[in-house]
């Protein structure tokens, strides 16, 4: 069973930056798109970025010109940079690959 870690989060200050990390234990970056997840207190989960096997991506209106995702195929590993990070970007972040889930990462951001 293929199992997704996500990690990178902490404690910024507004206008800071992150860098998450989504490790994979197969090679199945190579073949599926994977996504990042949000999920505030209070909130429904929401989409934040992907990125495609053939290098599409795409971002929530929310983040684009802040955020960037990328993948690092040989480490099995996608990565969202987080710059310019704002209080309302605090939220569990999550990695996603069709019904595989990670952990989770907690992201907060203060004023």
């Amino acid at each position: 069973q293929v199992q997704l870690v996500e990690s990178g989060g902490g404690l910024v200050q507004a206008g800071g930056s992150l860098r998450l990390s989504c490790a994979a234990s197969g090679s199945i970056f190579r073949v599926f798109t994977v996504y990042w997840y949000r999920q505030a207190p209070g909130k429904q989960r929401e989409f934040v970025a992907f990125i495609s096997s053939g290098g599409t991506i795409n971002y929530a209106d929310s983040v684009k010109g802040r955020f960037t995702i990328s993948r690092d195929n040989d480490k099995n590993t996608v990565y969202l940079q987080m710059n310019s990070l704002k209080p309302e970007d605090t939220a569990v972040y999550y990695c996603n690959v069709r019904n595989l889930w990670g952990q989770g990462t907690q992201v907060t951001v203060s004023s």
